[in-house]
Formats: structure tokens, sequence, C-alpha cells
């Protein structure tokens, strides 16, 4: 039996490298595949190896020539290539080498070890992890320029490394992002629903208050309790609509339905309970429209509700367009209302990012409406552009992949 080789001090550091890569007992992976094929035809060896040097095996991400999954460490070549005090280590006649002519791999009667070269796998640290080797059954050399290109290689290795890891650290972030995600909408949600009901108890005590004593309040009193009023309905207004914000993921499944443009947009108008003059003018054809109905329905209720808000006209007139196209759907809503000025046009898409003027009730916005409306419609792979003069109106254009919702 040869000597074992020798372990060096830094070795504790060098393993918790290499398991700190999460690579050791992975699946198998073709591009580990494909450079131990690349190793064996540059170098002419049948036998090309991707190891990992751990604490007390050596394991092998690729193989080919040689059914190998583990062995023991002190029985690996690449034991002593990690050892050497260089990082190419090369035995070219093994069978005439005195420390490993008795090596149970190089006295096997069915095809022995009898040629080893192996180029160390270093991390940015300067750990060495394992090797990239060729191996034959006979003796043989190599070239430098093999040699230069098993280099290359085994950096090609340590990259694929160093990928592995960074999706692994992602994918585990991505993970804490849902969780956390998860954890705030249930908190948005319980404390939006368990506000709301002292919201409408104030709501309707104002009004008991007003109605019960009218006659011994006087015109400061009945103003502040007008004021406790539209201040409760703002906050209420405000929660439903960072509720609406956080479950808007709710109506960005997989759901199709048939439905035509003109169907859905009359059912909004419906909804918005309009009391003021006012020109909607729908699209001059009534496309028919396979997507998400519900999530369309959010994102059209937000704007077409923004431009009647934001208007201080006598006449509202809003446009609203909707076309085909090869691979997405277009529409566009256009209005004759405040505007929005060209500082604050960048921000307004931000979520609870506010204009700071009131609406035509003497409200203020809360900055969620346009927010949920871009987060649906990336959501549906499309894109959102607000074009906007003060004092004239507002042109918003967005589109949704059709790849995405048929």
């Amino acid at each position: 039996m040869p000597r074992d080789p020798i372990i060096k001090e830094n070795d504790v550091a060098r393993v918790a490298a290499l398991q700190k890569y999460n690579v050791l007992y992975t699946d198998k992976e073709e591009e580990y595949d494909q450079i131990t094929q690349l190793a064996s035809q540059i170098t002419d060896m049948p036998i090309s190896l991707i190891s990992f040097v751990d604490e007390d095996d050596v394991w092998y991400k690729s193989t080919k020539g040689m059914n190998l999954c583990a062995v023991d460490r002190e029985l690996s070549f690449c034991s002593y290539a990690i050892e050497a005090n260089t990082n190419v280590f090369i035995l070219e006649d093994i069978k005439n080498n005195p420390q490993f002519k008795n090596h149970p791999f190089v006295i096997l009667e069915e095809n022995p070890v009898q040629f080893y070269a192996g180029v160390c796998l270093i991390d940015k640290e300067g750990h060495k992890l394992g090797t990239l080797c060729v191996i034959d059954n006979k003796p043989n050399t190599i070239s430098d320029s093999q040699i230069k290109s098993l280099q290359t290689l085994a950096k090609q290795v340590v990259k694929l490394i160093e990928l592995h890891q960074a999706n692994d650290v992602l994918n585990k972030t991505k993970k804490s992002l849902q969780h956390k995600n998860t954890e705030l909408k249930s908190f948005a949600g319980v404390v939006s629903h368990d506000m709301k009901m002292p919201l409408a108890n104030i709501i309707i005590t104002t009004d008991i208050l007003k109605a019960k004593y009218s006659k011994v309040l006087d015109s400061n009193a009945k103003e502040h309790l007008k004021s406790l009023k539209r201040s409760s309905f703002s906050l209420s207004d405000y929660i439903t609509g960072l509720l609406e914000h956080y479950e808007s993921d709710q109506h960005c499944d997989n759901q199709v339905h048939e439905f035509d443009i003109h169907e859905l947009l009359e059912e909004i108008i419906d909804s918005l309970n309009i009391d003021f003059e006012c020109d909607i003018n729908f699209p001059e054809k009534n496309i028919e429209l396979n997507c998400n109905k519900e999530a369309l329905k959010q994102i059209l209720f937000n704007l077409i509700a923004n431009s009647l808000k934001y208007n201080d006209k006598s006449t509202v007139v809003i446009d609203i367009d909707c076309q085909e196209k090869s691979l997405h759907y277009y529409f566009k809503i256009t209005d004759n209302g405040t505007g929005i000025p060209k500082d604050k046009q960048k921000d307004i898409f931000t979520l609870f990012s506010t204009l700071g003027k009131k609406d035509r009730k003497g409200n203020t916005g809360n900055g969620i409406g346009l927010s949920t409306v871009k987060k649906i419609v990336e959501r549906f792979g499309g894109e959102i552009l607000l074009t906007s003069d003060e004092d004239k109106g507002t042109k918003i254009e967005f589109t949704i992949a059709k790849e995405i919702i048929n």
C-alpha cells in the first residue's frame, strides 16, 4: 500500500469551503459531463473525472469511462493531487512508481490505473476543492498544451460550482422573500379587516350623533362630525386599496375567459355609480378577448376611476381604445382631467406615491391604485406608459402579452 496522502493543516478550512458550495452528492448534470467528455477528447484518454475531496471521501460529480460514485479519501489519487505543492499532479507510469506500485487500483487484473494527470479545482479563496483528472490503463504522457487545456476546463468547473452556489443562495432568498411576502399579505389582510369594522362604527356613530343631537349642536360641532366622517371614509378607502394591492396576485392566475371589451366596460361603469356629467367613449371596435377577466377588470376600474376623480372639468371626457396585436392586447385610456406635473410622473406608479392634490370630492389619493395596476400589468407580461400635461389631461397605455394569458 502507498503512504496515505499528507493532510495539510489548512484542510479544515478547505473542507469547510467545499461544503459551503453545497455541490457534494448532488445529481449528475450535463454541464459537468460535457467537461469530462472534452477532457478525454483533448488528451485522448479513456477516463476523465471531476472529483471533490471531502473530509473522509472523494466524491465524483462526473465520470467518463469509469463507473465511480465515491471512494475512501486515502485510496484516491485526487487526494494526493490536492496535497501536492503544485496545482498539477502527474503519474506517467504508476506500476513502476515505488510509492504507488502496490496501490489497489494499480494491481487490478482488469483495467488497472497506469497513468494519472490531475489539475486542481481552485476557488477564488485559493482552496483546492478537488480535481479534473484524466486516467489511462497503460503508461502514457501528457503535453504542456493538453495540461493548459485541462486547466482551462478546470476553471470552467469552478465557475459552475460558484454558479451553483449563487443559484442556491438565490433560491433560498426567494423562498425567504415568498414566506415574508405571505406573512405581510396575511398581516395586511388581518389588519385591514380588523380596522374596517371600527371605522364603520365611527361612520354610523357620527350619523347617529348628528341626527339625534342636531338641535343642540352648533355649526362647529357639526363641521367636526362631518370632518370625522370624511376622514373615516378616507381611511376606509385607504385600507381597501391596501388590501386590494396585496390580494392582486389572486387575480394573476391562469383562468381565461371569453368576453368582449364593451361588456367588461359596461360592468365597470355600472359599478362606479357616476353622479355627474360624463362622456365615456368605448373602443370603436368591440373586440373579443380571451384573458383573465378579473385581472383586466381591476386594471381598467382603477384607471377609469382615476380619470373620473381627478377631473375639474364641467363634463368629464374619457376615451378608451382597445386593439388586438399579434403578440398582445393594447389598451389606451385618455382623459381631459387635471393632469400630472412632470416632476411627479416618474414616481406615479410607486406604492404610496401621491400627487398631494384633492379629487372632485375633496379627498386626497393614497398612492395604491396605480401601483396595483402596474403590478398586475407586469405580472401578465405587459408594459404600462403614462403621458400627461398638467391641466389638460392624461393618457395611459398598457399591454398584456397574449402568450401568457391565452
